[in-house]
């Protein structure tokens, strides 16, 4: 990339070069991923570039973002090379010890605000990770109190960190434990909602996911041998945990919707209804009818 030094001195040829290098290396946003990496190293956002295309960099800018294209060139997701990822308007620090939060998950986090919002709900959020779902929903139901809850001790370092940078680390207690421990010393603790974005890649199928989504935590992506083994799990042994009148909403893969509505009706729970993305698949399953 740019082996001739005398171009690409402003951010226009910069952006344009690297687009090309990131097209040719199958980069799946080759200008987007351009821009965002321009940005981390100027410190800007993508207005200040349109707004100053013709402006010309300096050397130390210019080999600075040489370094961050390779990464991105290699495989490395554009949000563990700058550390942050936004979400629901909310920028979250991110790592590789967490799942990269995602635009299709907003669809959970808004049926999750909707549930909650105007009420004292306590509602559990299982696999949290960066904290991305359960402090959106913090931050926009002021009445609401949750619980974190990931295997992961890293992870929730992490969780911890946004928590107290968005100032909602007293509404928030976070547990690390794996699910099914958690369950069985749950004790008396009940809910009003159980969320989560759980692990739903069936586990022969994750070699052949895309390199950058490889590069996130397998605990995060691995759903069993059918990628159903946590939404079995979940909706088995988590109704226990609900309110009556509780409900569960969980992130599904795009060809689960009918098996995970079959999986909750066995486990006893009234209804379920599937929403969409922004592609119009089959995203967010609403699971009511389940309180103890």
């Amino acid at each position: 990339m740019m082996k001739d030094k005398s171009q690409a001195r402003k951010i226009s040829e910069l952006i344009e070069l690297t687009k090309r290098y990131f097209a040719g290396r199958a980069v799946e946003n080759p200008r987007l991923d351009a821009e965002m990496l321009l940005c981390h190293i100027l410190g800007k956002d993508r207005v200040y570039l349109y707004v100053h295309f013709d402006q010309p960099l300096e050397e130390a800018e210019i080999n600075a973002y040489r370094k961050l294209v390779r990464r991105r060139a290699g495989g490395e997701p554009v949000a563990y090379i700058t550390g942050r990822k936004n979400f629901m308007g909310m920028e979250f620090a991110v790592s590789p010890d967490v799942l990269i939060p995602r635009p299709e998950t907003e669809f959970l986090a808004e049926a999750a605000i909707k549930y909650c919002r105007g009420k004292k709900a306590r509602f559990l959020d299982i696999g949290t990770g960066s904290g991305a779902l359960a402090l959106s929903i913090l931050q926009n139901c002021p009445d609401a109190c949750a619980v974190g809850l990931d295997i992961s001790a890293a992870a929730l370092e992490m969780a911890k960190m946004n928590a107290e940078k968005f100032s909602l680390a007293g509404r928030i207690e976070f547990i690390n434990s794996d699910v099914r421990n958690f369950f069985d010393q749950a004790g008396g603790k009940k809910f009003d909602l159980i969320v989560s974005n759980p692990p739903y890649i069936p586990g022969g199928e994750i070699s052949a996911l895309a390199l950058e989504v490889q590069k996130e935590p397998p605990l995060a992506l691995d759903g069993g041998p059918d990628g159903l083994y946590f939404y079995r799990l979940i909706l088995g042994r988590g109704k226990t945990l609900l309110a009556p009148g509780g409900s569960v909403f969980l992130e599904i893969g795009s060809t689960q919707a009918a098996a995970v509505s079959d999986i909750a009706l066995q486990a006893g729970f009234k209804d379920c209804v599937v929403l969409k993305d922004y592609a119009g698949l089959d995203r967010t399953a609403l699971i009511s009818g389940g309180g103890l």
